[in-house]
């Protein structure tokens, strides 16, 4: 049995084939989009491809097409935290009156009208450079069902792939890591209790963090420091924001990796504070490491921002902007502490990389920028001693 379909819809299909199957694309639902279809990849050389079937017959109606794609793409910036987003729109139904200017900075208009057109595009050759070889390759033309079942399933195949990868990342998991931490702290709060009658010197004993100390070569300070608490409510609310954080963190990057952000976050929380505390001063609790979780939470919710829709911005971030404040309007907090944790814990998710998302170029980077920071801190800490 023969297929009817015309040339338009045969180029519509064998496009959002390649984009899907070849670059990485997902298609994305725009609210009242009709006859186009939207793709996203934010690693592409073009962050949306947008591929248009409407007729286009002259440039006011072109001018008015752009206005609108333009406050879709507002939307989609704001959602995935974009600051630039180039687009590729691809007219596959235009009118001979349309003359193409392209004076829109961030969206390229090509017009692909039959399939000779669109074997000698030059920025799809330019910027997709499998282009050529792939969308040929396995079709003269779509003459049988059989054929469009094919591309369907393919596009299928490559959506399920993803969905799979996408379920692999936020199903719930057995959480282990925060339950032994949050034990760990509170055994070490009950034998600084008990060790001595001096609370400040039970404290100092177990390993509080101190600039004094550390410079004298007692460098365990800035990790066991982060296992005491000054009291009991300290304690409580540390120990609740590490379930609720810590838990999440696990969750989605994996046992071992998070064990490695918390303790990279607390020694760079308690370095930034051995800077900035006086050489007297003693600073315990995990809030240097959980705000590290917070770190590691915006660096993941950046990578995965598409499927977490806006709780990076309504809800990540607003919780460590309005803990901050609080830093730094309470007295008898480390807000050093809790700044240098921020910092270590998004480098230190960087370094160690979350699944499907993170590059070779990303650890490299976060590596080098925490040593380099790092080392700074020491320093700078030997400088104010």
């Amino acid at each position: 049995m023969n297929a009817i379909v015309n040339e338009k819809d045969e180029i519509t299909m064998k496009l959002v084939h390649y984009f899907v199957t070849e670059e990485n694309y997902t298609p994305i639902n725009v609210q009242g989009a009709k006859d186009e279809i939207w793709l996203e990849n934010l690693n592409g050389p073009y962050k949306i491809i947008r591929i248009n079937s409407k007729y286009i017959h002259n440039n006011e109606q072109l001018n008015f097409d752009l206005f609108k794609m333009n406050f879709v793409i507002k939307q989609i910036k704001k959602k995935t935290l974009s600051f630039k987003m180039n687009v590729l729109n691809i007219c596959l139904d235009m009118g001979n009156a349309v003359k193409l200017e392209n004076n829109s900075k961030i969206i390229n208009t090509i017009n692909i009208s039959n399939f000779n057109e669109l074997k000698k595009n030059s920025t799809l050759k330019e910027f997709f450079p499998k282009f050529k070889n792939m969308i040929f390759k396995n079709y003269d033309g779509l003459k049988s069902f059989e054929e469009i079942i094919h591309i369907t399933d393919d596009i299928n195949n490559k959506t399920e792939k993803e969905n799979k990868k996408y379920e692999q990342v936020f199903k719930p998991k057995k959480i282990i890591i925060t339950k032994i931490l949050i034990i760990l702290c509170i055994i070490m709060y009950i034998v600084s209790l008990f060790l001595g009658e001096n609370f400040d010197n039970a404290l100092v004993i177990l390993g509080a963090n101190n600039r004094n100390l550390v410079l004298s070569g007692e460098f365990y300070r800035l990790i066991l420091s982060s296992f005491l608490h000054g009291n009991l409510i300290h304690l409580v609310v540390n120990m609740y924001s590490l379930w609720i954080i810590g838990s999440q963190v696990e969750n989605y990057i994996g046992r071992w990796k998070y064990l490695i952000i918390y303790i990279l976050s607390a020694l760079m929380g308690n370095l930034m504070s051995i800077v900035f505390l006086g050489e007297y001063s003693l600073s315990v609790g995990a809030s240097g490491a959980i705000f590290g979780l917070m770190g590691a939470l915006i660096y993941f919710g950046y990578h995965y921002r598409l499927y977490l829709s806006n709780t990076l911005t309504t809800q990540i971030i607003p919780i460590v902007i309005i803990n901050l404040i609080l830093g730094f309007t309470l007295n008898g907090i480390d807000n050093a502490a809790h700044i240098g944790g921020l910092i270590g814990g998004y480098l230190a998710t960087m370094i160690v990389g979350i699944k499907y998302k993170s590059s070779k170029a990303e650890f490299i980077n976060g590596l080098i920028v925490y040593i380099i920071l790092a080392v700074f801190l020491v320093f700078a800490a030997i400088k104010f001693a």
